[in-house]
Order: C-alpha cells, then structure tokens, then sequence
C-alpha cells in the first residue's frame, strides 16, 4: 500500500487533502483509483488508513478509515552529522540513512572535505537530498520526513551537537573495542544520539580535538578502515539494533 506525507492543517476530521506534487503522483504516475487504499502520515507516530475519496486537479481528498499507532519510528532520536563526501555519495548516504532510522542529516563542512558548495549549488543539492530522502521514507515506512539540514562549519555543527545526550565519532585512531561497546550499551532508550562521520580524508585533528572538548566520545569500528558513506551507515545499523523495541 502506498505511503504519503502531509501537514497537519491538511487533516480535517475525516478528511485529507494531499496536495502538491503527490497529487500528480498519484493521478498520472500510479494512476490510481477512487477507491483505492493508501496510509497517510502527518509527522506524527499516527498512521491514517485511508481509501481515495476524489481526484482533482489541485488536490486528492482521502477519507479516513481508521488511525492507528505505527510504532515504526526508533525510541531516539539520531542525528547524522556526516561531513562533505565527494560526487554522488551524499544521495546514498541519505537513502540509507532514512532507512536506518535516522531523525535528521546535517552534511558538513570539515576542513579536510574536498567538496565546496556555494549558495546556489547548495540550494539545489538540499533540493535534491531532501528528495531523496522522502522516497526514502515512504518506502521505509517512516511516520515522517528527516529533514536535511543546511551545511554547517564544523564549528556550528559541534555547537548544535551541545545539546544532545551522546555524540559519538568515529575514529580510526580509537582502538579500544571494549570500550566502545560499553559506551554503545550505556546508550538509554529515548537519549538524543549525534554522529559524527568525517569526509573522505579524515577528520582534522584539531576538529577531533574540539568534538571531544564539546562531550563527544570517540569510538573504534574495527580494524578495518571504512569509507565514509559505510562508516555512518555502520553506526546506525548497530544503534537500530541496540534501540529497536
């Protein structure tokens, strides 16, 4: 069944109006049907069973069936602050991101990265990313959309980063496995978690050295030297299974 995305203001008693480009969507791409059934979300951990009512021009109006509780979404909230890779990486990044659970993805500027976006180009790769990372979520089943932040310095990123619960970076200096399980395990249901993922060459010392200033822990993926599009995966995938209830 086909999952959709809508503001609250567009929920009225027992109504949705879909708008925007879904209507299209679903009219000239599925070619759907008045009758048919699709799951609605508005951000919440609601999930609107609904049946097509009408199909305009402008708007497609459900009819809610009933409402239920999802409980698809992690019990914490994940923040991936995941520094500038080069070419395309950031859209799988992303996608997989959204899948793994994550709450919000902030791409950064790290001293090291070897990519460099001006307003513009920045403007039409958040367009593109945020795109990418609602297909995402409707395939996945999220209850709503991670938002993908605008680039941030290094420097903003760690300030932002100052009011979650547990900042993890990832760093292959950090050798102690021990330790970084028992920090993966002190992690509590409901903890706000931020991950910091370095761009192809690393982070710059002096940038491990302010995370670690601002609370962050550094931990150890193993003995192998991970890419930068599967070190964050990797995080995530061992936080999903250490938080999913």
């Amino acid at each position: 069944m086909y999952r959709f995305f809508v503001e609250p203001s567009q929920v009225e008693d027992h109504t949705i109006r879909i708008l925007g480009s879904d209507v299209n969507h679903i009219k000239n791409v599925l070619r759907m049907k008045t009758g048919e059934e699709i799951l609605i979300s508005s951000g919440d951990d609601l999930e609107y069973a609904c049946y097509i009512e009408e199909l305009g021009d402008k708007e497609v109006l459900a009819h809610v069936m009933y409402v239920q509780e999802a409980g698809y979404e992690l019990s914490s909230r994940i923040y991936l602050f995941q520094g500038l890779p080069k070419g395309d990486k950031m859209e799988l990044i992303i996608q997989k991101a959204v899948e793994l659970g994550v709450h919000e993805v902030i791409p950064v500027a790290t001293r090291r990265a070897v990519v460099k976006l001006d307003g513009k180009k920045e403007e039409n790769k958040i367009r593109r990313w945020q795109a990418i990372a609602e297909s995402a979520a409707k395939q996945s089943k999220r209850m709503y959309v991670p938002e993908v932040r605008h680039v941030m310095r290094f420097s903003e990123a760690v300030e932002h980063a100052k009011e979650l619960d547990v900042v993890l970076l990832p760093y292959e200096l950090a050798k102690d496995m021990k330790e970084t399980k028992k920090i993966i395990d002190q992690i509590e249901p409901g903890q706000s978690i931020g991950i910091f993922i370095g761009p192809e060459g690393g982070f710059d010392e002096e940038e491990v050295r302010m995370a670690a200033d601002m609370g962050a822990r550094a931990i150890t993926l193993g003995k192998r030297i991970l890419r930068t599009e599967t070190a964050g995966l990797t995080v995530l995938s061992v936080l999903m299974f250490a938080l999913e209830e």
